[in-house]
């Protein structure tokens, strides 16, 4: 959970695009990011796949308002919301994009191509019917934002009392180091969004820096299998906390729209 998924980019800035707040190209240059290029292929209409720029447009004349995203992982379909060929391929990818307004959904497919020392990605989104139905498990902002802080407490207090690496100073240096590899300046989420989301999608980047930091880091020094098991006991459930506040704050947008408020 060190990086933004690409699933994020594409509900945060695509959200700031139907809302008119940026332009196509900037929204297709932020979506893009580092990979080389993005297509979309299934849209309504469209026989090959198309370039991000169309696809956004055509989304929105096919009623789409806003953009979620889904995070799921195998027992936990976050954001999902069916049919069960969507959640599978969403599943598989563990993240995808639902509209709001439309039934179409977005999952991405991951390419990479070049020789060693030039490799670049290439990215092709497979557009395929939705259930329109309230998300699975999405907490509200205010939710995420206080279970991410009892989540990360409990989770500290029992790393720290099996003495696992990932825990304590060395768990404050990751992410320091982290946070040094941000650019300066960096916009969390595109225009539009409340602070509120913002400061809960960093949070939930911290706590997920923490989980990675403890899971590469092998047992550390839990050394017996009963120790071992508690390590991931701890894990698991901060884990999911981390991409449930995610998943808030991407869809904060249109959450707040429904419920009537800005």
């Amino acid at each position: 959970m060190l990086s933004e998924p690409r699933s994020g980019r594409l509900t945060s800035w695509g959200n700031a695009l139907f809302s008119g707040l940026v332009s196509p190209d900037d929204a297709v240059l932020a979506i893009v990011g580092d990979d080389a290029v993005h297509r979309v292929e299934g849209l309504p209409g469209e026989p090959a796949p198309v370039g991000l720029t169309l696809a956004l447009g055509r989304l929105r004349a096919l009623g789409a308002t806003g953009l979620r995203i889904a995070l799921p992982t195998p027992g936990h379909p976050l954001g999902l919301s069916g049919p069960p060929e969507f959640n599978a391929r969403a599943l598989e990818a563990g993240e995808a994009v639902v509209g709001h307004g439309t039934a179409l959904g977005l999952v991405p497919r991951v390419w990479e191509a070049g020789a060693e020392g030039d490799v670049h990605v290439e990215v092709v989104w497979h557009c395929l019917p939705v259930r329109e139905a309230p998300p699975a498990d999405v907490p509200s902002l205010g939710e995420a934002e206080r279970e991410l802080a009892e989540a990360l407490r409990e989770a500290t207090e029992v790393l720290t009392r099996l003495d696992v690496a990932g825990s304590g100073p060395v768990a404050e240096a990751a992410i320091d180091a982290y946070r040094a590899r941000a650019e300066p300046g960096r916009q969390v989420l595109a225009p539009g969004y409340p602070p509120r989301a913002v400061r809960v999608l960093e949070l939930a980047q911290r706590v997920g820096a923490l989980v990675s930091l403890a899971r590469a880091n092998g047992h550390g020094g839990a050394v017996s299998a009963s120790e071992m098991a508690a390590r991931g006991e701890a894990l698991r459930p901060v884990e999911r906390t981390a991409r449930r506040a995610q998943v808030a704050a991407y869809n904060s947008v249109v959450e707040e729209r429904e419920r009537g408020v800005g």
